[in-house]
């Protein structure tokens, strides 16, 4: 059942217009206040039907649009992944090749330089019978395989095959660290300094021994 009011005349129509100091206000609120006058008891306060489905299926598209756009981000993810797989694995193939490029021609280089490898070769019993003197205490039987200085034959001998097959900085650091050892090592001999003997003789032998590995050269020399 509906209660109905509109006939009711509102308090300012009962006064005279020619009372009202404001007629065109008075107008105005008399429009404003007719459809409130008028209302049904049963209306419902909750949403219209209609509008709640529109809602719906607007929460929908978007959930929807949300989730494909996870979708397609994590696709993305997985391409540019397997993207920078490729090319890691590119790299290193390219790594392995190099690789392999520089042992065929460092293995060409030691066939073909058998001299080189003989004075290295000889290098390799000097320091093991430096090393049995040393630990003997025996410096003269030392000092008459090292000699008195570095101008003896076979030391340049070893440098000039140490720097032919000496490519890559590390080997080159490793030539480096074995000559100034091996200087410090005749001196130190010649001093009859018992100490510093064994200890530039420790450094010399482990100089050399890291360049054999890096170079190679370890498969091809005995007794290291």
């Amino acid at each position: 059942m509906a209660i109905c009011v509109s006939n009711a005349k509102p308090f300012i129509h009962s006064l005279p217009s020619s009372s009202s100091p404001f007629p065109i206000h008075t107008q105005k609120l008399n429009s404003w206040r007719k459809p409130t006058l008028c209302r049904s008891v049963k209306e419902s306060p909750f949403p219209h039907p209609n509008l709640i489905s529109r809602r719906r299926s607007l929460s929908l598209c978007l959930t929807t649009s949300f989730l494909l756009s996870l979708g397609g981000s994590h696709e993305r993810l997985e391409a540019n992944a397997a993207i920078l797989e490729a090319e890691d694995d590119e790299e290193l193939l390219q790594k392995v090749k190099m690789d392999k490029k520089k042992r065929v021609e460092r293995q060409g280089l030691i066939s073909s330089s058998g001299k080189d490898t003989a004075h290295l070769q000889d290098l390799v019993y000097k320091l093991n019978r430096i090393g049995e003197a040393i630990d003997k205490n025996d410096l003269p039987a030392a000092s008459g395989v090292l000699g008195q200085d570095l101008k003896a034959d076979w030391v340049k001998n070893v440098n000039l095959a140490l720097d032919k097959f000496s490519i890559s900085p590390q080997e080159k650091a490793e030539v480096d660290a074995f000559s100034s050892s091996l200087a410090s090592l005749i001196s130190s001999v010649e001093k009859k300094d018992f100490e510093a003997s064994r200890v530039a003789f420790v450094a010399s032998a482990t100089a050399f021994e890291k360049w054999t590995t890096l170079t190679g050269l370890a498969r091809e020399l005995k007794g290291i």
